[in-house]
C-alpha cells in the first residue's frame, strides 16, 4: 500500500490516527451552533470535520406509514417519519459554505458524506478534498462509483455488510477510478456496544483489502477508539456535540468537547507506544541501570576472609557483579579489607580459594 494523504496529513505507515469529528445533526438546525461545533472540534485537536449532505427528498418518502415510521421500541428516534427525521437532521446545503471557511481559517479540514449524486456534485464545487459514503449507503454502488470518479480518496463505512458485498464494493470503488480508499470498521447500532465491536477485524480487513482501515465507532466513551489504534487503526471517527445534554439526533452518542480532546491525545499516546519489537537496553534505560540490583558487601571483611550470605547481598544500586554470580562468590577469600557499601568486583577476589 501506497502513503495515502487525507488534506496534507499522510496516513497509516506509523503515522498517528487521523480523526474526523462527525457533525451530524448535532446544530440542532442552527449555523450558529454549527460554527461552534467547528470552533469545539478544532480546539480539541481533530484533523477534520465531517457533515452530512443531503436532503430528506434525497433520502426517502414524505410517507409516515409503515416502512417510513420508526416504531422500534429500541431506536432512539422511536415515533418519527424518515422524512421528518432527515429533515430535523440536515444540514441546509447554503451553511455548508460558511462552515467550511470556518473550518479552513481554523486548520481543520471539512469535507462530507454525500448520500446521492447530486450531493456529490454540490461538494465538487465546495472543493471537497474526499468523501465518505455512510454504512447505510455502501450498497449504493451507483453512489460509490459516482464518488469514486471525482479521484479523490474515499472513506466508506463497512457496517452490515458481508465480506461478498465489501468485495463488490471495494472493486467498483476501483474501478471508478478510487486510487486512495480507507474502509471503517463499523458497528451500525447507536449507541454500540463495545461487546459487538469486533475491532480484530481491522487487521485482518487491511490484510484482505490492501487498503487503510480505521474506525467508525458508536461506542460511548474512548476506549474502544484507542483500542482500534493498537490494532493499527489509521482514521478514527466519533460524533461530536458540544453538550450531550443539549440534545440532537446523535447527541447521547457523540463526544463533547474535552473527551474528543481526550481521544485526540490518547490515540497519539498510543500510536507512539507501538514502537517496534524491541528487547533489552535502550538508549534513554541506561541511566537507569544503577537502580537495579547487583551484589555488594554487606558487612565490613578483612583480608583473606572468605564471603558468604552473611556479608554478600543482593541490593540496589547496580554498580556489583550480577546478582547471578553470587553462588560462584561464596566461599571466595577476598584480597584485602573491605568496608560495607562496597560493590563487589572480580579485583576484590583472590585467584584460589
Amino acid at each position: 500500500m501506497g502513503v495515502i494523504k487525507l488534506g496534507n496529513y499522510p496516513i497509516g505507515n506509523g503515522q498517528p490516527p487521523f480523526i474526523i469529528a462527525e457533525m451530524s445533526g448535532n446544530h440542532n438546525q442552527s449555523l450558529e451552533k454549527a460554527l461552534e461545533i467547528v470552533e469545539a472540534a478544532a480546539e480539541a485537536g481533530a484533523h477534520a470535520l465531517k457533515l452530512q449532505t443531503y436532503t430528506a427528498d434525497l433520502m426517502t418518502l414524505d410517507l409516515d406509514y409503515g416502512d417510513f415510521f420508526i416504531n422500534d421500541s429500541g431506536s432512539l428516534w422511536k415515533g418519527q417519519s424518515l422524512y421528518r427525521l432527515y429533515e430535523q437532521a440536515h444540514t441546509p446545503w447554503e451553511w455548508h459554505k460558511p462552515i467550511y471557511e470556518r473550518c479552513r481559517q481554523l486548520g481543520i479540514i471539512p469535507f462530507s458524506t454525500p448520500f446521492h449524486p447530486k450531493a456529490v456534485d454540490f461538494l465538487e464545487e465546495l472543493d471537497t478534498p474526499f468523501y465518505k459514503i455512510a454504512s447505510f449507503e455502501n450498497n449504493d454502488l451507483p453512489l460509490v462509483r459516482h464518488a469514486a470518479r471525482t479521484g479523490k480518496p474515499l472513506i466508506i463505512s463497512t457496517g452490515m455488510a458481508t465480506l461478498a458485498e465489501l468485495e463488490e464494493l471495494v472493486t467498483a470503488a476501483r474501478e471508478a477510478g478510487c486510487k486512495e480508499l480507507v474502509l471503517l470498521k463499523c458497528t451500525s447500532t447507536y449507541p454500540a456496544s463495545p461487546v459487538d465491536s469486533n475491532l480484530l477485524t481491522i487487521p485482518h480487513m487491511r490484510e484482505l483489502f490492501q487498503c487503510e482501515v480505521g474506525l467508525s465507532d458508536h461506542t460511548l466513551g474512548i476506549g474502544a477508539a484507542v483500542a482500534s489504534t493498537v490494532l493499527g487503526a489509521s482514521v478514527i471517527e466519533k460524533h461530536f456535540t458540544i453538550s450531550r445534554a443539549e440534545g440532537g439526533v446523535d447527541a447521547a452518542f457523540s463526544l463533547e468537547p474535552a473527551e474528543l480532546k481526550l481521544l485526540v491525545s490518547e490515540t497519539l499516546t498510543a500510536s507512539q507506544a507501538m514502537g517496534s519489537v524491541h528487547y533489552g537496553l535502550s538508549e534513554k534505560e541506561k541511566s537507569s541501570l544503577k537502580f537495579r540490583r547487583s551484589l555488594y558487601i554487606s558487612r565490613d571483611v578483612e583480608s583473606g576472609d572468605a564471603l558468604s550470605e552473611d556479608n554478600v547481598r543482593i541490593i540496589r544500586p547496580g554498580y556489583g557483579l550480577s546478582p547471578k554470580y553470587l553462588n560462584q562468590l561464596i566461599g571466595k577469600k577476598v584480597t584485602r579489607a573491605i568496608k560495607a557499601g562496597t560493590p563487589v568486583g572480580w579485583d576484590l577476589l583472590l585467584e584460589t580459594v
